[in-house]
């Protein structure tokens, strides 16, 4: 008989301290009967587990660190300090250290009170550690805790007892320290979990029900009452409202919603009651898939973290035979003093512990993305932000990117005096009522204008009307026969035209990147419209910023007419235009920049230009609020088609890379300088731990800065 299917049970663990403890933890949790598979992640204070386990087991599991394990969904059991043993345990270990001090002023040297009371602090501080010390040395694994307790032990062992409960004391609180620091790095994913909706309201038959947002179905009906948040992805079919989606988009001003609209789960509905049909169940969301994409982004290591890893595999063991050298040589070669020589060797495990240099990545890269979330700019790893921060040229697509997508007119121009209504000319009633029946872009630009302009194109009767694919439009209106279309259209169905100021004013809209279209009627020139596709208000401000940011080359590829793309080109300063590009030929100029060497970062709708996202360095998708096409292609989303997050992501991913730069020299600076202090024995081992605990939380510190990193309105605003 098969066995059935177990269900993946997520949790979230609160108290991992280094990424050997989620090693461990992991293993204890394995041991559990019925568990059958166990995942931890360090970076995300996380827990997976496919099996059969209770909650008490699993912290059981954990009690070596005195974890606190909580399903995900559930709120978080923190317990006050007064509640937690180890902090009361290091409380204690404070006072008899200070009291064993105090006596020792007054005492012969080693007297029974003082050593007792030092030897009480060390037990009670340092029961957590020593239980967790003598773990890893009979399986052979070095960390900070085996590390630890082979020092304070061999101080015990020479009659170092209060150093050895100094030690102790300040040990503890420095894990204290960095437990706080890790944990406000993690809180932007738990943040973000928390802005799911936990209950919905279900209308069946005119009635209401409460049922848990992940029960509802695609097609259900689901009320949502001014300021309750959306409990799920759907459309609007009842009802109007302004929508708070700074959730998904990173938007601060809400924007309004009303029938036939898509709504996002985790946004907040404004005064307005909605009735929203679900398009997508709630694992579905886009919100759901945005935090399991930034859940697996901040589980994913970056170059340096993966190198970091490689070098302390190798440099703990090599620390261990180090510190024994110290330790025997010199009392063995050159006849030095035992006690002195151990007492450095001591010293040497206790600051060449590589916590700080093992922490200082990915506390800097889950910072930084979590920022980047809360910001609605979407990066799937660490690989894709540090990679941003190495880019020196950016390619663009041109429409839905740089240009809104949705052509305008932009100009109209009479020929024969003809009079206006409402400021537009009659003439234009009538091409607007010739494009009515049209869904060419162009023809909405023309309807769209005619209804802002409160003309009433509708009644025209139009006698006959036929389309010219490619051309224009012929139609017959009260007897006259009206042309609509392109220039060269007009001069082939009517024979040469006068060029004149009718090709002047046609050229000069031509230079300026815009689609011309004239309309004639029983063969005299009407007037001409001018359409194009509009520029992004913030394009040019943009191009500039990146400039300053150290983006040296920037490139439009588009398939539009070269014409047009010179014309944007010229006005938003592109170093490089290349137009009348398919997707395989923006593909293969990409590619042969890469090969080149060069550092390409691509920035496109997220549908037509897949394959150019997916080759180069790191592609960067707009719009990505919905669209699984962006979600899908890119290394990057700009969240609520929005180019204005382009400059925030490349400042922050260039700080990130200063910060882990920063994290990784100072880490290697002070073991350095510690080192150093070694050889004439002025580091002691109070000294020792202050310096790798202390050096670890300014690490720590540093990372989390990533986190507070604003998206701002200042675009010129250099990292």
């Amino acid at each position: 008989m098969k066995k059935p299917e177990q269900r993946e049970k997520k949790y979230r663990v609160q108290g991992l301290t280094c990424p050997a403890c989620a090693v461990q933890f992991e293993k204890e949790v394995k041991k559990i009967p019925g568990v059958e598979k166990a995942r931890v992640d360090y970076n995300r204070s996380t827990l997976n587990v496919i099996g059969e386990s209770s909650q008490k087991e699993l912290e059981k599991a954990g009690s070596f660190d005195n974890l606190i394990v909580t399903p995900v969904g559930e709120k978080l059991n923190t317990p006050s300090l007064w509640a937690n043993r180890f902090f009361i345990r290091t409380l204690i270990s404070g006072v008899l250290l200070l009291s064993g001090g105090f006596l020792d002023l007054f005492t012969p040297v080693q007297d029974f009170w003082p050593v007792t009371l030092f030897a009480l602090s060390i037990i009670l501080g340092g029961f957590h550690l020593f239980r967790q010390g003598f773990r890893n040395l009979l399986s052979l694994s070095f960390d900070m805790k085996t590390l630890m307790t082979v020092a304070i032990l061999g101080a015990a062992a020479i009659g170092e007892w209060g150093e050895g409960a100094l030690v102790v004391f300040l040990f503890a609180i420095s894990q204290a320290l960095e437990t706080h620091s890790m944990e406000r790095a993690r809180r932007s994913i738990t943040a973000l979990m928390e802005l799911a909706p936990v209950m919905a309201t279900r209308v069946k038959d005119n009635q209401e029900e409460k049922i848990p947002a992940e029960e509802a179905k695609i097609g259900d009906i689901i009320r949502v009452k001014p300021g309750e948040k959306i409990p799920v992805d759907g459309e609007i079919i009842r009802g109007s409202s302004g929508i708070d989606q700074s959730t998904i988009t990173g938007e601060s001003i809400p924007v309004s919603r009303s029938w036939g609209d898509e709504v996002f789960s985790g946004t907040i509905n404004g005064d307005g009651l909605l009735d929203i049909r679900a398009k997508k169940e709630a694992e579905d969301s886009t919100l759901a898939r945005i935090i399991h994409l930034v859940e697996k982004a901040q589980s994913e290591k970056a170059p340096s973290q993966a190198f970091v890893d490689r070098f302390a595999r190798y440099y703990t063991p090599a620390v261990m035979a180090f510190a024994a050298g110290i330790i025997l040589l010199p009392p063995l070669l050159w006849g030095g003093v035992w006690s002195e020589w151990i007492y450095r060797g001591l010293a040497m495990l206790v600051v060449a512990c590589p916590c700080a240099l093992v922490i200082s990545t990915p506390v800097s890269i889950i910072s930084a993305i979590g920022n980047a979330a809360r910001n609605g700019v979407l990066i799937k790893g660490g690989i894709y932000l540090e990679e941003t921060g190495r880019l020196e040229i950016m390619a663009f697509d041109k429409t839905g990117t740089l240009t809104r997508g949705l052509p305008e007119v932009t100009d109209i121009i009479s020929f024969n005096g003809e009079s206006a209504k409402n400021s537009v000319p009659g003439w234009f009633e009538i091409a607007a009522a010739m494009e009515k029946q049209s869904s060419h872009p162009l023809a909405r630009a023309i309807t769209s204008y005619a209804k802002e302009k409160n003309l009433e194109p509708e009644k025209i009767q139009l006698e006959t009307l036929e389309s010219l694919p490619g051309q224009g439009l012929v139609a017959r209106i009260n007897g006259d026969t009206c042309l609509l279309g392109s220039l060269k259209m007009l001069e082939e169905k009517l024979g040469n035209m006068p060029n004149g100021d009718l090709a002047e004013k046609t050229n000069y809209l031509s230079s300026q990147g815009k689609t011309v279209m004239a309309l004639a009627c029983n063969g005299e020139i009407k007037g001409i419209i001018g359409v194009r596709d509009q520029l992004r208000t913030e394009g040019s401000s943009i191009m500039n910023t990146l400039s300053s940011l150290g983006i040296r080359r920037t490139l439009m590829l588009t398939g539009d007419n070269p014409r047009v793309a010179n014309a944007i080109g010229s006005e938003l300063s592109f170093h490089e235009v290349k137009a009348n590009l398919m997707p395989q030929d923006k593909l293969k100029f990409v590619s042969n920049l890469i090969a080149g060497g060069e550092k390409v970062g691509m920035v496109g709708d997220g549908v037509n230009d897949s394959p150019t996202l997916a080759r180069s360095t790191v592609g960067i998708a707009m719009g990505g609020a919905g669209s699984d096409a962006a979600l899908e292609a890119a290394d990057i989303v700009l969240m609520g088609d929005d180019l204005k997050k382009l400059p925030f992501l490349i400042r922050l991913a260039r700080k990130t890379l200063r910060i882990i730069r920063q994290n990784i020299g100072f880490s290697l600076f002070i073991k350095l300088l510690a080192l150093l202090l070694i050889v004439p024995g002025w580091l002691t081992l109070w000294m020792a731990v202050l310096a790798d605990a202390g050096a670890t939380l300014l690490v720590t510190l540093n990372g989390t800065r990533l986190g507070r990193m604003k998206l701002g309105k200042n675009l010129s605003k250099n990292p």
